[in-house]
């Protein structure tokens, strides 16, 4: 056949090819997906996360899905006790080693296994970045010259640092912690870090050169965390809550979050606001302590505990309440932090009660949509709750203002996107 012959059907498939393009809501990302498939552009990130036990795995789990979505072959290589964990899209893989959970021990025997198996999923893989958190780095550090001579580029990932030394343990984490920065400066190809506050910090203590040190921080599924999708009235009848005014916190109990002196508060203003209540949404090691000090002070009416839910159930919980509170106290680790419940209050359109420290001013602003309590003081805490009590019909509107910062900046599909930018410069 002839050129001539043929053209009408060249010209019906360039017709349907630039009709797909046209119904393209960007052009360039599409192009980029199909571009990066060609290069087989792949990213293995190792993790002591337990894949089907751990809540806190939503970082990792999400930073992935959103760079699979940008097209990137991508693997999280870590832990599985039980139930083995999978993926609904094809690019992204999640390499599991079964070991039933043992405090120490597992982790003991994952660093024992990752060093014996690594090179072979790597070669299985071969990605063009591996990333790694400051446990493991050490680990990596055994065959950084095989992967070195592969074209592979490893990075230090770095969300949060050591807590105050104030026990044998903490003191071993941090030191663990600087030998760890130091291999990612002197040996791995970069190092990334939760906030510019942290990057700051890191900097300084180590003298890394900022350059070599990119920023990507906590993010917020907008779809997940939809206020459209719920409205809390059923979790309100379930738990009697109809006509109260409801304080939800939900993440890890601990004696540093500032919940004990949200207790407090609730305990200065129970007497005057009856229909306060705080819902306390999580689990942790000072569940029992915390549970003791509510009936101690004699507020059981209105302070309420729930076991931690699943990822996807969060955003009913908040949809319930009427406000988040994040009330951390002013110390070191969560100066420069960046909380991934605040996004998610934020994203549900709450307004979140929140200590006035760097980490919360970072994200909120000035914004309507947070309310400063000056420190964790209980008595400061108790009044940031009354002015949002009185100002209750004031929520909805300033709320939105939070759905707005949360999907502007702090969407996975941004973070992704200044993870990305980060790695190709490389």
């Amino acid at each position: 056949m002839s050129y001539t012959q043929n053209s009408p059907f060249i010209f019906r498939c360039l017709k349907k090819v630039e009709k797909q393009l046209a119904n393209s809501k960007d052009i360039n990302v599409l192009l980029r997906k199909e571009y990066l498939r060609s290069r087989e552009t792949g990213i293995v990130w190792i993790s002591f996360l337990v894949l089907d036990l751990s809540l806190y795995k939503t970082t990792q789990l999400e930073i992935l899905r959103h760079l699979a979505e940008r097209g990137y072959r991508v693997s999280l290589f870590a832990i599985c006790s039980k139930e083995k964990m999978t993926s609904n899209s094809p690019l992204l893989h999640l390499t599991s080693i079964p070991l039933r959970y043992i405090p120490v021990i597992t982790p003991f025997l994952f660093a024992i296994a990752t060093v014996i198996s690594l090179p072979f999923h790597i070669a299985k893989k071969r990605p063009k970045f591996i990333i790694v958190e400051p446990d493991l780095s050490v680990l990596v550090f055994v065959w950084k010259i095989l992967f070195s001579s592969l074209g592979i580029k490893v990075i230090l990932d770095i969300r949060s640092t050591p807590v105050e030394l104030v026990n044998f343990r903490r003191y071993l984490s941090a030191l663990w912690f600087n030998v760890s920065v130091a291999i990612g400066k002197s040996v791995f190809d970069g190092i990334t870090i939760l906030t510019p506050g942290m990057k700051r910090e890191i900097c300084e203590k180590f003298q890394i050169n900022p350059k070599s040190v990119g920023v990507w921080t906590s993010g917020v599924s907008t779809t997940v965390f939809d206020p459209e999708k719920h409205d809390g009235t059923d979790l309100r009848k379930k738990f009697s809550l109809t006509n109260k005014f409801i304080v939800m916190h939900h993440g890890s109990l601990t004696s540093d979050r500032g919940i004990l002196e949200s207790i407090m508060a609730i305990e200065i203003i129970k007497d005057k606001y009856p229909d306060i209540v705080l819902f306390v949404l999580g689990s942790g090691p000072e569940y029992s302590s915390m549970k003791k000090s509510v009936k101690e002070k004699g507020v059981q009416d209105n302070i309420i505990f729930h076991d931690p839910v699943s990822y996807n159930e969060v955003s009913k919980f908040i949809a319930m309440s009427d406000v988040g509170i994040i009330p951390l106290p002013n110390l070191p680790i969560w100066r420069n932090q960046c909380p991934l419940k605040l996004l998610e209050y934020l994203a549900m359109k709450k307004v979140v009660i929140a200590t006035d420290i760097p980490a919360n001013r970072k994200v909120l602003g000035k914004s309507k949509c947070g309310i400063y309590a000056s420190s964790a003081d209980p008595k400061e805490i108790a009044d940031a709750i009354v002015y949002a009590y009185n100002n209750r019909k004031m929520l909805g509107e300033w709320g939105a203002h939070g759905r707005m910062i949360a999907e502007k900046r702090y969407s996975w599909g941004k973070v992704a996107e200044h993870l990305e930018t980060f790695l190709l410069q490389l």
